[in-house]
């Protein structure tokens, strides 16, 4: 593995702080989300960060790169434009799934709109090695891909986090972004616990890390990027330090933005974090938080096994079991996912989780149903917050009405291609519906929606036709 590019300590470039982000003292780089830039248009606050010196790493959301398809291509063109474009040293991605059902499984294609998990199982690991190289291939600079937060566990997980993303760097060499704050999360969620997790990953293949803030809520974690940064959440930032020196750290915020001060204020307290290491005697604390295993985690098979490293090397141990569902002498290379088997398997399963999740369909056999309910309506809430993001005028036009309205509609009509189409897809049922009950309201929507889908509202014909569509995707 060539040797990490030293970023500094940065913090998300997002266009509510581009002011802010360029006065903040001691910013060596930025990280924005690799799907708001267009290569030919760059936002003119990059372009002076970049004139300054100041690295811009882009960061996708949408490959997709833990699902059951392979990596698009025009997705990977893109990103790739973008981080030319940018003069990147590398681009990052998520070890997560955000759309499932389509060829794979002959049904129709559902996007969740949001990171989803990828399960700990040597069939996911298979396909999410083949997703990695192709990315890899595709692309001009190293990849770096996170591990996300989860509200969820795939019951009968193989393998544990940190096994799982190490296998991942033995098989491929990709380099890992760690995200401090979804360690945490998994923690309070999944009761796993993040001082056995930096245990057992490949320090050694940090491209930088992630911190940023959440908030609690009926005891569920919920990584909103909307919140202070935490003392735990800075406490595994002080663990991981512990272990290793990381190439970069960056701040994220992606709401509810705080006054220029705090922003400064929470780069200064990483800093200071990551300038006093610590013995790695402090997991004991971190392991009490976690309080031990918790019974809505699921690994199993290879929860006993035992890993030693050395020279960036995952070796299992003499005598240590394999993971279940592991094929003797595979242990380096893996199932392989060419036959297509484990793709339409794990296709299976994401598909089927998915729809339960966005389309109101039975919850799959041993997930627990009241977490996939917190998901759900989580899901939801982000797609109405999205929506009023990417579509502002439908708030302006439909008023209070608007969010409880959005998420009746939601309920029973899932996103399947992306948000804008989502908000013309919205609009359209009320017209259909002859919503709002105000003539006037009704007039500026019918506007609004002809201004952008067509010349005139749809045909009886049409509303048949999507009627029909939605029902099937309801069944």
């Amino acid at each position: 593995m060539e040797p990490m590019t030293r970023l500094g300590t940065g913090i998300g470039w997002r266009p509510e702080i581009a002011d802010a982000v360029e006065r903040l003292p001691g910013v060596d780089w930025v990280e924005a989300v690799a799907e708001n830039l267009c290569p030919g248009h760059l936002p003119e606050s990059l372009l002076r960060l970049r004139e300054r010196g100041t690295l811009v790493v882009p960061h996708g959301v949408s490959l997709g790169l833990g699902g059951a398809e392979r990596p698009d291509a025009g997705r990977l063109a893109d990103l790739a434009a973008r981080a030319e474009a940018l003069g990147s040293p590398l681009v990052s991605e998520h070890i997560a799934f955000v759309r499932a059902g389509g060829p794979l499984t002959a049904s129709p294609r559902l996007e969740a709109g949001h990171l989803l998990p990828v399960p700990r199982t040597r069939d996911a690991l298979a396909v999410l090695c083949e997703n990695v190289r192709i990315a890899q291939d595709s692309l001009p600079v190293p990849l770096a891909v996170e591990n996300i937060a989860a509200l969820i566990s795939w019951p009968d997980e193989e393998m544990t986090e940190g096994q799982f993303l190490a296998e991942l760097v033995e098989r491929t060499g990709v380099r890992l972004l760690i995200d401090v704050a979804n360690l945490h999360t998994n923690r309070v969620n999944r009761g796993e616990d993040p001082a056995a997790a930096l245990d057992e990953l490949p320090v050694e293949a940090i491209a930088y890390v992630h911190v940023a803030g959440g908030v609690e809520r009926d005891g569920v974690w919920h990584d909103t990027h909307a919140h202070p940064v935490t003392r735990p959440v800075l406490d595994i930032l002080a663990e991981l330090r512990a272990r290793t020196d990381p190439p970069g750290v960056l701040l994220e915020r992606d709401d509810d933005f705080p006054p220029e001060a705090e922003l400064a204020s929470e780069l200064t307290t990483i800093r200071a974090t990551l300038a006093k290491p610590q013995s790695p005697a402090t997991s004991a604390p971190l392991r009490a938080a976690a309080g031990g295993p918790a019974a809505g985690s699921h690994v199993s098979g290879a929860a006993g096994r035992s890993v030693a490293r050395g020279s960036g090397a995952t070796t299992v141990l003499p005598g240590a079991p394999m993971a279940r569902g592991a094929v003797p002498g595979t242990e380096a290379g893996g199932v392989a996912a060419d036959d297509g088997a484990a793709r339409t398997r794990l296709a299976l399963a994401q598909t089927a989780l998915l729809s339960a999740l966005v389309a109101g369909t039975p919850a799959p056999e041993r997930f627990d149903a009241r977490r996939l309910r917190v998901q759900s309506r989580a899901l939801a809430a982000k797609r109405a917050d999205v929506i009023a993001k990417v579509a502002p005028e439908l708030p302006r036009i439909l008023g209070d009405r608007y969010r409880r309205t959005f998420l009746a509609y939601a309920k029973a009509r899932p996103m399947t291609d992306g948000y804008r189409r989502d908000a013309l897809d919205f609009a359209e049922h009320l017209l259909i519906a002859q919503m709002p009950e105000d003539p006037a309201v009704r007039r500026r929507l019918t506007d609004w929606w002809r201004e952008r889908a067509a010349p005139q509202p749809p045909t009886r014909t049409t509303r048949f036709v999507r009627a029909a569509r939605a029902a099937l995707v309801r069944r």
